[in-house]
Protein backbone atom coordinates (compact mmCIF):
# COMPACT_ATOMS: atom_id res chain seq x y z
CA UNK A 1 0.00 0.00 0.00
CA UNK A 2 2.92 2.16 0.96
CA UNK A 3 4.54 2.14 -2.58
CA UNK A 4 0.31 3.32 -4.16
CA UNK A 5 0.91 5.95 -1.83
CA UNK A 6 1.89 8.96 -3.48
CA UNK A 7 0.21 11.53 -1.37
CA UNK A 8 1.62 10.48 1.39
CA UNK A 9 5.03 10.47 0.26
CA UNK A 10 4.67 13.63 -1.64
CA UNK A 11 4.07 15.41 1.65
CA UNK A 12 6.82 14.08 2.96
CA UNK A 13 6.04 11.36 5.32
CA UNK A 14 7.96 8.10 6.21
CA UNK A 15 6.52 5.10 7.65
CA UNK A 16 7.81 3.80 10.66
CA UNK A 17 6.03 0.90 11.50
CA UNK A 18 2.56 -1.11 10.75
CA UNK A 19 1.14 -3.46 12.59
CA UNK A 20 -1.95 -5.38 13.12
CA UNK A 21 -4.31 -2.73 14.15
CA UNK A 22 -1.70 0.37 14.38
CA UNK A 23 1.17 2.42 12.33
CA UNK A 24 3.56 4.95 13.09
CA UNK A 25 4.39 7.73 10.70
CA UNK A 26 6.40 10.64 10.27
CA UNK A 27 7.04 14.21 9.19
CA UNK A 28 9.55 16.60 9.54
CA UNK A 29 8.09 20.45 8.85
CA UNK A 30 9.23 21.97 5.75
CA UNK A 31 8.78 25.56 5.01
CA UNK A 32 5.99 24.33 2.02
CA UNK A 33 4.30 22.65 5.22
CA UNK A 34 3.65 25.89 6.64
CA UNK A 35 1.04 28.21 7.16
CA UNK A 36 0.38 32.16 7.22
CA UNK A 37 1.21 32.00 10.98
CA UNK A 38 4.34 30.53 9.97
CA UNK A 39 3.23 26.98 11.83
CA UNK A 40 2.06 23.41 10.33
CA UNK A 41 -0.89 23.56 8.30
CA UNK A 42 -3.75 22.03 10.16
CA UNK A 43 -4.53 20.05 6.68
CA UNK A 44 -0.65 18.74 6.53
CA UNK A 45 -1.49 17.80 10.58
CA UNK A 46 -4.99 15.98 9.62
CA UNK A 47 -3.23 14.46 6.43
CA UNK A 48 -0.28 12.85 9.21
CA UNK A 49 -2.79 11.47 11.19
CA UNK A 50 -5.07 10.33 8.23
CA UNK A 51 -2.32 8.43 6.89
CA UNK A 52 -1.35 6.71 9.99
CA UNK A 53 -5.36 6.15 10.43
CA UNK A 54 -5.30 4.56 7.00
CA UNK A 55 -2.15 2.18 7.48
CA UNK A 56 -3.44 0.94 11.10
CA UNK A 57 -6.93 -0.21 9.61
CA UNK A 58 -5.97 -1.66 6.23
CA UNK A 59 -2.88 -3.47 8.32
CA UNK A 60 -5.05 -6.58 8.32
CA UNK A 61 -5.30 -7.00 4.41
CA UNK A 62 -9.06 -5.86 3.92
CA UNK A 63 -9.16 -3.23 1.97
CA UNK A 64 -10.74 -0.36 4.62
CA UNK A 65 -11.43 3.26 3.96
CA UNK A 66 -12.57 6.39 5.76
CA UNK A 67 -16.23 6.54 6.98
CA UNK A 68 -15.65 9.81 9.40
CA UNK A 69 -12.68 11.55 11.07
CA UNK A 70 -12.14 14.39 13.43
CA UNK A 71 -9.30 15.86 14.12
CA UNK A 72 -8.38 18.30 17.94
CA UNK A 73 -5.59 20.80 17.56
CA UNK A 74 -3.53 20.83 20.63
CA UNK A 75 -0.50 22.73 19.72
CA UNK A 76 1.01 24.02 16.94
CA UNK A 77 4.04 22.37 14.75
CA UNK A 78 6.64 24.95 14.04
CA UNK A 79 8.93 24.31 10.86
CA UNK A 80 11.80 21.77 11.19
CA UNK A 81 9.58 20.11 13.90
CA UNK A 82 9.38 16.07 13.89
CA UNK A 83 6.28 15.25 14.23
CA UNK A 84 5.08 11.75 14.91
CA UNK A 85 1.59 9.87 13.91
CA UNK A 86 0.89 7.27 16.44
CA UNK A 87 -2.24 5.11 15.18
CA UNK A 88 -4.45 2.47 17.61
CA UNK A 89 -7.33 0.34 16.72
CA UNK A 90 -9.72 0.94 19.40
CA UNK A 91 -12.59 -1.05 18.24
CA UNK A 92 -13.63 -3.19 15.26
CA UNK A 93 -16.54 -4.93 14.95
CA UNK A 94 -17.60 -6.35 11.72
CA UNK A 95 -17.11 -4.17 9.21
CA UNK A 96 -16.59 -0.93 10.93
CA UNK A 97 -13.34 0.03 12.67
CA UNK A 98 -12.41 3.40 15.42
CA UNK A 99 -8.80 4.49 15.57
CA UNK A 100 -7.30 7.14 17.34
CA UNK A 101 -4.34 8.53 16.41
CA UNK A 102 -2.11 10.84 18.37
CA UNK A 103 0.14 13.27 16.72
CA UNK A 104 3.49 14.56 18.66
CA UNK A 105 6.15 16.54 18.16
CA UNK A 106 9.11 18.05 20.17
CA UNK A 107 6.89 19.60 22.88
CA UNK A 108 4.48 17.26 23.18
CA UNK A 109 1.45 16.60 21.76
CA UNK A 110 0.50 18.64 18.57
CA UNK A 111 -3.07 16.95 17.71
CA UNK A 112 -5.70 14.03 18.84
CA UNK A 113 -7.88 12.26 15.62
CA UNK A 114 -10.56 9.64 15.41
CA UNK A 115 -10.82 7.99 12.42
CA UNK A 116 -13.88 5.43 12.13
CA UNK A 117 -13.65 2.95 9.13
CA UNK A 118 -15.29 0.91 6.99
CA UNK A 119 -13.65 -2.39 5.75
CA UNK A 120 -14.98 -3.09 1.85
CA UNK A 121 -14.56 -5.60 -0.56
CA UNK A 122 -10.30 -6.60 -1.75
CA UNK A 123 -7.51 -7.58 -0.12
CA UNK A 124 -4.71 -4.50 -0.11
CA UNK A 125 -1.49 -6.93 -1.16
CA UNK A 126 -1.89 -10.37 -2.83
CA UNK A 127 -1.02 -13.15 0.23
CA UNK A 128 1.43 -15.69 -1.10
CA UNK A 129 -0.16 -19.54 -0.67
Amino acid sequence: MWNRDAASQWLGMERVAVGEGTATLRLTIAAHHCNGHGTCHGGVIFALADSAFAFACNSRNEVTVAQHAQVSFIAPGRLGDCLTAEAKEVSKQGKNGIYDVRVTGPSGVVAEFRGMSRTIRGQVFEEAP
